[in-house]
């Protein structure tokens, strides 16, 4: 078996509430995604990334963990758990779940434990409980805020003060306890002996904390930056952590992977996460935070290929998943600085109304974006839907909303930022009460609302069009698994300038990606695959490349 399968591999997120629901209840399940593995198949996809199915109260979307070493019973079960993992790797697809290491949910064994026990208690200290300040301890430990808005401290009935940095019902555990420690690496080899190939780690700079006394204030907190001198983020202490579950990873044949999911200040810092001796890849959210620029694009690309020297890992890609607006809407916003096709604020669901949306744009930019990644050396990060052109749901009513951020950062002089829009269960075909996400005659509908034009956007409606953005994908996904080679790239310096970026790979392809308006000349070769029809004036006159367009060429004479 290959212990670097995960080094060029094209991995799909899975959010799986909203992906495929069997029994019609309205919430997708294993047994959905177990019934359309021969379409992730067919996609071409190496791998799956499952996004939390473990029992919760879906306060945060699933990432609030009842019980890290089950199944949420409105999902499946451990019997389907292991059904879903002998399908995947019968179709030679790979599979990676979500752990949340660095909080449990309110509702778990261990905190009901501590909130039971005396302060001071070792229940209690398997979490980061503090004395208020005041009289009477009244006054939380300080007045930090929660990154879902209020505060990051919540006051249990015998007067003391739990840490959250998300909501209050995601209690933050306490990493400096071994039983934490030991904890976690058992759940590690429980998921790892049923068969799971890798772990995407949630907040993975989180985990070591330091809190000094007294505690600085938020503004002060504020402009400490992420690394050594932080007391809540990218500690050098969280490296051991790490360090104990690669030995754990090691234990199996092949070695289980891991991507760390890090917001850090610089290379280097990143790089601590993706070496081999701790979880071995880290994710790059650059060019999510990107416009779509191809100065910005090729800066960005050339920083990272030297960063993975840093590291010995390889790359990450990633443009859309289930925290941030879906790039087809993202690249058809215009942002406040007036220039069409910048990225807003990742998190805005509603921020602008679909009005202020040029649908049609976006989807070109989305589709020009996607060939660039899929182009590059590294692994690339797909999110559910994108592959049918998807864009940000908007118009959700209150009365439907699940995320709390929406919640909790909304008030009357700025847009909702929730998250519920790129969340939207899928659509599988053109009608139906759900577009094929849920049997035709279940009495309930998806969890959240679907919009009309969904229809046009299936996979029932796309599958037969081979230009379509579905179409585009797998033939995309097939060039890629038949031409990568080697983790490098050559810039064609000749060829980018301007709007224009393009680079060949090992194996004789070229990728040209315009990102102006404007047409320009289509180099010599022989297309493979272009994100938008390209213009051919005349019989015998030369093609050109519109504008928000990626062409992939052979220049291989003997392909």
């Amino acid at each position: 078996m290959d212990a670097d399968w995960w080094r060029q591999a094209v991995v799909y997120q899975i959010y799986p509430r909203s992906f495929a629901d069997a029994n019609g209840d309205g919430i997708g399940d294993l047994a959905g995604i177990i019934s359309r593995i021969g379409y992730l198949e067919q996609l071409g996809v190496d791998a799956v990334w499952l996004s939390p199915f473990y029992p919760s109260a879906l306060a945060d979307g699933g990432y609030d963990v009842d019980d890290y070493r089950d199944v949420d019973p409105r999902i499946g079960t451990l019997e389907q758990f292991d059904a879903l993992v002998a399908a995947l790797h019968e179709a030679g697809i790979w599979l990676i779940v979500d752990i949340v290491p660095n909080h449990s949910s309110n509702r778990h064994r261990w905190f009901q434990e501590a909130l039971a026990s005396a302060p001071g208690s070792p229940a209690r200290d398997r979490y980061i409980f503090r004395d208020g300040l005041g009289a009477g301890g009244s006054r939380p430990p300080s007045d930090w805020t929660s990154q879902f808005g209020g505060p990051a401290w919540t006051r249990v009935p015998d007067g003391q003060w739990y840490f959250h940095t998300f909501t209050v019902e995601q209690p933050e555990l306490n990493w400096d306890n071994p039983e934490v420690r030991a904890e976690f690496l058992d759940t590690l080899r429980f998921w790892a002996d049923r068969g799971v190939d890798g772990f995407r780690v949630d907040v993975a700079a989180r985990l070591a904390k330091k809190f000094p006394e007294p505690m600085p204030s938020q503004a002060e907190l504020s402009r400490i930056p992420s690394g050594p001198d932080s007391p809540v983020y990218d500690r050098d202490e969280v490296q051991s952590i790490y360090a104990e579950w690669r030995r754990v990873f090691n234990e199996y044949d092949p070695p289980r992977m891991a991507v760390a999911e890090v917001w850090v200040n610089s290379p280097e810092r990143r790089a601590r996460y993706a070496r081999p001796e701790s979880l071995g890849q880290a994710f790059n959210f650059d060019l999510l935070k990107a416009d779509f620029d191809a100065e910005q694009f090729r800066r960005i690309v050339t920083s990272n290929l030297d960063q993975v020297k840093l590291s010995e890992s390889s790359s990450t890609w990633v443009l859309s998943n289930h925290d941030v607006v879906r790039h087809a809407t993202r690249y058809g916003l215009r942002p406040d600085g007036g220039r069409p096709g910048g990225r807003g604020d990742r998190w805005v669901n509603d921020g602008a109304p679909a009005s202020q949306i040029d649908r049609g744009l976006g989807l070109r930019r989305a589709r020009a974006a996607t060939l660039v990644e899929l182009a590059l050396p590294g692994s690339a990060y797909l999110y559910q839907g994108e592959e049918l052109g998807l864009g940000e749901v908007t118009g959700i009513p209150d009365e439907q909303r699940q995320d709390p951020k929406f919640w909790r950062t909304r008030d009357d002089e700025r847009p909702s930022v929730g998250r519920d829009g790129c969340r939207v269960p899928l659509p599988w075909t053109r009608s139906g009460p759900s577009f094929g996400f849920g049997p035709d005659d279940s009495a309930a509908g998806p969890h959240l609302p679907q919009p009309d034009w969904f229809a046009d956007c299936s996979v029932e409606a796309e599958s037969g069009d081979p230009s379509s953005t579905l179409g585009m994908y797998r033939r995309a996904l097939e060039l890629r698994r038949e031409m990568q080679g080697g983790e490098t790239l050559e810039w064609d310096d000749g060829l980018s300038v301007g709007d224009v970026l393009a680079f060949s790979r090992p194996g004789g392809w070229l990728c040209v990606a315009n990102f102006g308006d404007d047409p320009v000349p289509l180099p010599s070769g022989r297309v493979l695959v272009s994100s938008a029809p390209l213009i051919r004036p005349g019989t015998d006159g030369p093609a050109r490349i519109p504008g928000a367009c990626t062409v992939w060429l052979s220049i291989d004479a003997g392909r």
